[in-house]
């Protein structure tokens, strides 16, 4: 958990958040063990901005990788670590993608203090077909 919450910190440093002044870095593993990072990218039209977990999300699919185990989100206000919660919009890609009884969810303040849940747990009506 720390190597991935280690990650999610490092992508943390390549966001763009000139508007919100909010950094957030992701880190998402797959089955096979591979780890993909996401950061934030913000836009001045506000909706194409893309969150990091989504990033992360966007990324790993594009390599062919459909099968993940769980994701670590850090963020925060330059100069502090909060440990942010995925939006909506991020929870409804992580329903498309994975098994929400056993998808995990790291909210991260430092590799040592953080929180874990399930994706059923931060999405318990999510849209499925």
């Amino acid at each position: 958990m720390e190597e991935l919450i280690r990650q999610a910190i490092e992508a943390r440093k390549m966001a763009y958040a000139p508007y919100s002044g909010f950094f957030v870095g992701a880190a998402l593993e797959c089955e096979d063990g591979s780890i993909y990072r996401g950061c934030n990218i913000e836009n001045a039209a506000y909706t194409p901005s893309n969150c990091a977990e989504r990033t992360a999300f966007f990324k790993a699919v594009s390599e062919g990788k459909r099968e993940f185990c769980r994701i670590a989100i850090v963020g925060g206000h330059e100069g502090e670590m909060a440990a942010p919660s995925p939006c909506g919009v991020c929870l409804q890609v992580m329903q498309e993608f994975c098994d929400p009884e056993t998808f995990e969810i790291v909210m991260a303040k430092s590799e040592t203090e953080y929180t874990t849940k399930k994706l059923k747990e931060m999405l318990p009506y999510g849209f499925e077909l």
